[in-house]
């Protein structure tokens, strides 16, 4: 097992509420050059060693990978050392939506772009599955891929299984700081309570903020398709608020307000409160009882993708339990990779024992992966989120 990664500093979900204040600090966005999307981060990599060759580009979100550093061999560097395949690993996707425009014109009018591989989350990767603007991953030279979770195979964002694979995954529920709660939180009704007026949070993930209100509502979300279906979630979340229960909609600041006390409650990301709580154990997550919802994002080939046999093998590189588990000890999530656990319990015992990244059963069961929804529906949907969050 090589040397312990270094500590992590901001996970993929970090950066969403982060990324204004990154951006004078060399974190450039990609653009468009000769039809081609171009013009990525430089990569944390070294030049390939021996092997094979070939070239391999992949665009995934900041800081969501263990990294070469203080002696330590990244994952990107000890590929690049047993394959010969140089590759370029961009850190370019700061949010869904945006990623989508700048892919959106290349993509649409029958263009390449530079990435062979891209990592958006489940909801986007069915959307892009959908447009039929992925090519069918080639598994049969990903043996390492029999490693997925079982309850990652063939996902609802992509039924058959042919399109993608998961990077990472993590769940969205409870956050909350108990110095401030004065109690245990076990409910999303427990976001209502007058107790907490002016100190609740929402996030700007609209699945993840009206997953968990509709699912309190009794609604399941992973078959709905139509807006009437969710509409009391949002009604839910208009009345909170209109009267003050709610302070703000946020991205991943909520750590700062729950560390503050602004939020005594609020939704959040598993993965994040984990890494926060080994520093302040006040900080706490739990799964609703209603349920929580299930996330993952997913690795992806963008129609036209040229290196195909690199992209296998960088997909299976990753799905090695022991590189999983030096990721995981990174990124704080919950891998996607199967039996992992004893491997990352000679990274770091404690982390093996976390029950965030290592979920149990009965925790699994709990949690909910919202619809893919029709491109009309989705429009619904984001249009009347935005206009109760203030987007």
């Amino acid at each position: 097992m090589p040397k312990h990664p270094p500590s992590r500093r901001l996970t993929r979900r970090h950066f969403l509420g982060a990324a204004g204040a990154l951006g004078a600090g060399g974190l450039a966005l990609p653009s468009f050059l000769g039809g081609r999307l171009a013009g990525a981060t430089t990569p944390r990599s070294t030049p390939p060693a021996q092997g094979e060759g070939g070239s391999l580009w992949f665009d995934n979100w900041p800081e969501y990978i263990d990294l070469t550093e203080d002696g330590y061999v990244g994952t990107v560097d000890r590929f690049m050392q047993a394959t010969g395949i140089d590759m370029t690993y961009t850190e370019v996707i700061s949010d869904n939506n945006e990623y989508f425009a700048q892919i959106q014109p290349v993509l649409g009018r029958g263009d390449t772009i530079d990435a062979d591989i891209i990592a958006p989350t489940s909801w986007m990767a069915g959307r892009l599955i959908s447009l039929d603007w992925v090519d069918q991953l080639p598994l049969e030279d990903v043996p390492n891929a029999a490693n997925l979770r079982a309850d990652l195979v063939n996902p609802a964002w992509d039924p058959t299984g042919e399109y993608s694979l998961p990077w990472q995954t993590g769940f969205a529920g409870i956050a909350y700081n108990i110095e401030h709660t004065g109690r245990e939180l076990t409910s999303t009704e427990d976001l209502f309570d007058p107790e907490f007026a002016g100190r609740v949070g929402m996030l700007t993930e609209m699945r993840d903020t009206i997953g968990l209100l509709a699912l309190a509502e009794g609604i399941d979300i992973s078959t709905l398709s139509s807006f009437d279906e969710a509409a009391p979630a949002f009604e839910r979340l208009q009345k909170a608020k209109d009267s003050g229960q709610v302070r703000a909609f946020t991205g991943n600041e909520y750590i700062v307000d729950l560390e503050a006390g602004n939020f005594a409650a609020c939704i959040g990301w598993s993965g994040d409160v984990a890494a926060i709580n080994v520093d302040n154990p006040n900080i706490r997550f739990v799964i609703p009882e209603e349920g929580g919802t299930s996330w993952a994002d997913t690795m992806l080939m963008p129609k036209g993708a040229m290196h195909r046999e690199e992209a296998a093998q960088w997909m299976d590189f990753v799905y090695e339990p022991e590189n999983a588990a030096l990721i995981t000890a990174y990124v704080w999530f919950v891998s996607p990779v199967d039996g992992i656990r004893d491997h990352v319990a000679e990274i770091d015992p404690e982390l093996a024992e976390n029950a965030l990244v290592f979920p149990d059963d009965e925790t699994l069961s709990r949690v909910h992966t919202f619809a893919h929804l029709d491109e009309d529906v989705e429009a619904e949907f984001d249009a009347a989120f935005s206009e109760i969050a203030g987007a």
